[in-house]
């Protein structure tokens, strides 16, 4: 892991939610801007790569030849640096204090449920939960023929609801369906914007750890699946390969059960977030016995902020009133060599090796890798 120091969300003009604005403006849609500065061209695929982190890409260019020669630069996924959120950021443009999906799990405050945005096991309306226009209902509004390859399964999710909608999906489950998807999807209009997602280097860093030869392995086949991408676009389309997180390992003896310490969830009535990035919702009145536990139990190996002092930090974003209570009394971001998991309540999540949702220069950085042909 590198300098535990927080890099914080460059929203606006560097970070994850900056990517499809900017290639809507590329693509010449009325009205949007393309501040990364993207080369202009009639025909765009996004490709994203679950977990392929800037740094992560840096230390392995031999096992990414393809990926390692593009034009690149560094951006942010925002906060926190997981999954549910950065997809929704990529899909929408908007940071989770705007679009309201502010963790991997996060409490339904009407309900008092917790909301898996992921597998999305709580009913609730996705398109409530995130209100906002999509960039991809904006760009497809413009006439520009927009697709979503990814799997057959994510077709009718929540999730996919929330930060895809104004997409057409095309499920493909197997590498050659999401080419021949891909190939298809892109010669469709006389414009059109295609959005990949491969979610396999991710799973493998779950699994088996980002530093593993497992992990290795699966960045070399990533890399050859960007390359097969780029050879079914046409000749005069740009590529833009990105990731939604980066990745570390936490090994066992650096894991705090919850569920094994009482004094660990007395004042809590709901654990939500992740290992490296939790939302603890209180008791009221519990919030100062809370923050003063955790931060005794962690010292300078985590940050422990109220919901006020994380949002006017800036990590979520503008929050708006609607958002705000989906975000923990008790935000708990890890910086070290430590991940909080709760071995009773999510086993599947304790035993996971590579992780990722909190603020550190492995987990934050994300590449933005472009191939105009």
């Amino acid at each position: 892991m590198s300098d535990p120091t927080p890099t914080l969300p460059a929203y606006g003009g560097g970070s994850l939610a900056d990517v499809l604005p900017s290639v809507a403006g590329a693509l010449s849609v009325p009205g949007e801007r393309n501040q990364l500065e993207l080369p202009e061209a009639s025909r765009y695929a996004v490709l994203l790569l679950d977990g392929l982190g800037w740094n992560l890409l840096r230390r392995h260019p031999e096992q990414a030849p393809y990926l390692s020669s593009l034009t690149a630069r560094a951006l942010t996924a925002g906060v926190p640096s997981t999954t549910a959120a950065s997809l929704t950021s990529l899909g929408t443009g908007l940071p989770p204090g705007a679009h309201g999906i502010v963790g991997y799990s996060s409490i339904v405050p009407e309900t008092g449920a917790l909301l898996n945005a992921l597998a999305w096991d709580a009913p609730v309306d996705p398109r409530r939960w995130q209100p906002h226009p999509t960039v991809f209902e904006r760009v497809a509004a413009a006439g520009v023929a927009t697709r979503n390859v990814s799997k057959a399964r994510f077709d009718k999710s929540g999730l996919t609801a929330a930060a895809f909608r104004g997409s057409a999906h095309r499920g493909a489950d197997t590498i050659e369906d999401r080419l021949d998807a891909t190939r298809f999807a892109s010669r469709e209009g006389s414009s059109s914007l295609v959005y990949v997602y491969d979610s396999q280097l991710d799973y493998t860093g779950h699994m088996q750890g980002c530093e593993s030869w497992q992990w290795r392995k699966e960045l070399t086949a990533a890399d050859s699946f960007a390359q097969r991408v780029r050879s079914a676009l046409p000749r005069d389309a740009v590529l833009v390969v990105v990731a939604d997180h980066g990745m570390v390992d936490v090994a066992p003896e650096d894991r705090i059960d919850l569920d094994a310490d009482p004094t660990l969830t007395e004042g809590l009535r709901l654990i939500g977030g992740e290992s490296r990035f939790r939302h603890l919702y209180c008791i009221p009145g519990a919030e100062p016995y809370v923050a003063d536990r955790y931060r005794e139990l962690l010292g300078d190996r985590a940050l422990v902020l109220s919901r006020s002092e994380a949002a006017d930090r800036g990590w979520f974003g503008p929050v708006e009133e609607r958002v705000g209570p989906r975000i923990g009394d008790i935000v708990v971001a890890s910086l070290g060599q430590v991940a909080l998991v709760a071995g009773t309540r999510f086993p599947q999540e304790a035993g996971l090796i590579g992780m990722h949702g909190s603020l550190t220069e492995d987990e934050m950085a994300i590449p933005l890798l472009i191939d105009a042909g």
